[in-house]
């Protein structure tokens, strides 16, 4: 799980007050992915209830649905359910992602969109409430047009049957969170570098990008990315000291061994991903602006 935004520090949640979870997802979460993927639970937890345990009794939590999982069709009734909750609350949590319908290994995406119903009671909700965090739960990268209508986000991914608890654990600051992106957010899906050649001509699919996929185009080109690949926040900060390379010059095949202090510098215990990037300022051959060589073993 990632934490993408944290404006004005909204998160991690105070354990008091009024708290509206809205969304089915948080009653029906979606912790896994579709076809071959699909597992059956020994229990799954149920996001609701997860959440009321973490926010503790001086804090009241209800629930809204919101839309239905199973279609797109916005049904004006919950939307108006979701907006009374929301407007009687201090802090609102937004469940909102992809469907399993919109992702799978037997069939490829049309768009980056969330169903119109989610972005919907995002837009609806935020006009009765500015104190708003959303939670994900998609397998792939989506656009957020709606971004600026919420302080928090906090990129779930398909979390698992345990994924209640340790999303309510992140957003109560029990546990920091310290992921970091696997892959690009772009902004929209024409930013990404293969939109011009996919999926092709009749059966006929040619793959144009290269060694520039993911960052490596993004970072080269200097298109901006709504969340760049090794992204990801923290409720503490962290200085990187004496940042030490074993050897100046070496050969192609030699090893060199990189090293640096991390040092937490803010009030609460956190960790830190480290990662090595490296160029090469004389290639011959195209390359990279920057290449991820290593992360901490």
């Amino acid at each position: 799980m990632v934490l993408l935004k944290n404006e004005n520090n909204i998160l991690p949640l105070a354990k008091e007050g009024k708290i509206a979870v809205i969304g089915e997802f948080a009653k029906a979460p979606r912790y896994q992915g579709g076809g071959s993927s699909h597992v059956n639970p020994t229990k799954l937890e149920d996001i609701v209830e997860e959440v009321k345990k973490s926010a503790g009794q001086h804090a009241t939590v209800s629930y809204a649905q919101g839309y239905h999982r199973d279609q797109d069709t916005i049904d004006e009734q919950l939307i108006e359910e979701a907006k009374r909750l929301a407007a009687d609350s201090d802090k609102v949590i937004l469940f909102v992602g992809l469907p399993d319908r919109y992702e799978s290994e037997g069939y490829d995406r049309q768009h980056l969109h969330i169903p119109e119903n989610h972005q919907r009671l995002i837009e609806e909700v935020a006009t009765v409430n500015e104190n708003i965090i959303a939670v994900l739960s998609n397998g792939a990268p989506i656009e957020m047009p709606w971004l600026g209508n919420v302080k928090g986000l906090l990129e779930a991914y398909l979390g698992g049957q345990a994924l209640g608890g340790a999303i309510a654990d992140l957003l109560f600051g029990d546990a920091n969170p310290c992921g970091k992106l696997a892959e690009t957010f772009p902004e929209k899906l024409s930013d990404n570098p293969s939109y011009l050649y996919f999926p092709g001509d009749g059966d006929r699919v040619e793959y144009r990008e290269g060694i520039f996929v993911g960052y490596r185009y993004y970072d080269t080109k200097g298109v901006k990315p709504l969340f760049p690949f090794g992204y990801g926040l923290s409720y503490t900060t962290f200085e990187y000291l004496d940042l030490r390379v074993s050897k100046s010059k070496f050969t192609d095949n030699e090893s060199v061994t990189c090293t640096v202090q991390v040092k937490n510098t803010g009030s609460v215990a956190g960790k830190e991903i480290v990662q090595l990037y490296v160029k090469d300022n004389e290639s011959q051959v195209s390359r990279p602006e920057k290449e991820l060589k290593a992360l901490p073993k």
